[in-house]
């Protein structure tokens, strides 16, 4: 009986934090950092375009 009293706040955590949302939030964060990246980049090309022609 005291083994599975060690594993039930396991069990417990588990329920309340699904992988589905861990997921969910790791794909958001990286959904930003992917957009703020391409814009970045494409700006520095249009900077770097723009200020050779000058």
């Amino acid at each position: 009986m005291k083994k599975y009293l060690n594993i039930l706040p396991l069990f417990l955590i588990l329920g309340l934090l699904t992988s589905c949302e861990a997921v969910e939030t790791i794909f958001k964060a990286g959904m930003w950092w992917g957009i703020i990246l391409v814009v970045g980049v494409v700006g520095l090309v249009i900077w770097l375009l723009t200020r050779g022609k000058n």
